[in-house]
């Protein structure tokens, strides 16, 4: 009788070693990936990857369904500034300041 005690043994065993390659790739992939987004010297991101095992025993039979979930930070995206206009529409220019290259304006009597 095959007897398996050791975590290492049974996680080996799992999905006919499938789910030990999975969990390898998908360590690396969370690491390079944390590499990617902590290229910024002395920047600090965090992921993290989850295996959870859910066990079930019938008649003596025992079935062990695996899940790999793993979460990393959100990628920082740049910003983009513009004014709102008083119609909700949005501008790239500063609505207070005038385009120089717009030609004359009118002027207007002092009151």
């Amino acid at each position: 009788m095959n007897k398996i005690r050791d975590a290492q043994g049974i996680l080996g065993f799992l999905e006919g070693g499938q789910l030990m390659a999975d969990l390898g790739t998908e360590i690396v992939t969370v690491t390079a990936k944390l590499k990617e987004l902590a290229n910024i010297p002395k920047k600090k991101v965090k992921g993290k990857l989850t295996l959870t095992l859910d066990f079930e025993v019938q008649d003596g039979v025992l079935t062990i369904d695996s899940a790999i979930a793993s979460k990393l930070p959100k990628e920082s995206r740049r910003n983009t500034m513009c004014w709102v206009l008083d119609d909700g529409s949005l501008s790239t220019e500063h609505p207070q300041q005038a385009d120089m290259f717009a030609g004359p304006r009118e002027v207007r009597a002092a009151e």
